[in-house]
């Protein structure tokens, strides 16, 4: 399976007179409303214009999340989703998906299951990125350097307080991409993204060459081409996403986010 890396490398070529490609990433969260649907709509945004999918690991205190995403993993939990039984649902799907599977969860499940074994596991079910958002930067090389050595690529995240010498830091660390946070605060939909965004993204391409992705906040096609339009290399919708997927029936969830996904991509393809 092809690594986050090897996939933003293939999105550089000349698909536009920029010679860049704006990547889209959308994030559900395992189990909700089922790992069996779960499943199904991995492969429907991947057949639908995803270039990475952000697959959230539902945990009791998600300090990052803002409420969709909150309520999603705790209907997730109440159903009984542990890592492992996202980690065996992952293994069926992932052979047959082209976007790179990106895994999102906290800090404590990895320390419990042990840093290494809890890599060459996830690896084994398919993800290829891990995001942790209460990593703290100073710990980081203790997971960064294993997950190297193992195929798994660690993406860091930038608050939008963030000041220059941390934004450096965090950037010569981060693996993958850079993770730029929209907004301060948690996760969920806005009606604008923050025009800081821009000034930040500037900023952050003096200092590194990585991918940089939005996130937090994006919850409309027309932010998303904003977003691109700012020089983002990938728009991160989450939110947006999981509250599509959790409505109606789990069939009328997928046609939804199926819809949705086209959307975004056509908004961040258009001229």
């Amino acid at each position: 399976m092809i690594s986050v890396s090897q996939q933003f490398e293939s999105l550089q070529s000349p698909s536009d007179s920029t010679g860049r490609h704006c990547a889209l990433i959308p994030f559900i969260t395992a189990g909700d409303p089922d790992l069996e649907t779960t499943a199904q709509a991995l492969q429907i945004l991947d057949q639908n214009g995803a270039d990475f999918i952000e697959l959230g690991v539902p945990y009791s205190d998600p300090l990052a999340d803002g409420p969709v995403i909150q309520a999603a993993a705790t209907r997730a939990l109440q159903r009984g989703t542990r890592l492992e039984a996202v980690l065996e649902m992952l293994h069926s799907v992932s052979p047959n998906l082209k976007a790179p599977v990106i895994l999102f969860t906290y800090y404590n499940p990895i320390l419990y299951r042990g840093i290494e074994p809890f890599l060459e596991r996830i690896y084994q079910a398919g993800a290829r990125g891990l995001v942790v958002p209460d990593l703290p930067l100073e710990e980081a090389p203790g997971l960064l350097k294993p997950a190297g050595e193992m195929g798994i690529e660690v993406t860091l995240l930038v608050a939008p307080t963030s000041p220059k010498e941390r934004i450096e830091m965090i950037a010569r660390q981060s693996q993958g991409f850079i993770y730029l946070v929209s907004v301060t605060g948690v996760t969920g939909m806005r009606s604008q993204v923050q025009t800081r965004v821009q000034d930040l993204l500037q900023l952050m391409r003096s200092v590194t060459d990585k991918p940089i992705g939005v996130g937090f906040g994006i919850s409309q096609p027309e932010q998303a081409r904003q977003v691109r339009d700012w020089d983002a290399d990938a728009v991160i919708v989450g939110s947006a996403m999981v509250k599509r997927l959790a409505q109606g029936t789990p069939s009328e969830g997928l046609e939804a986010i199926a819809e949705f996904c086209s959307s975004l991509k056509a908004a961040i393809t258009s001229p």
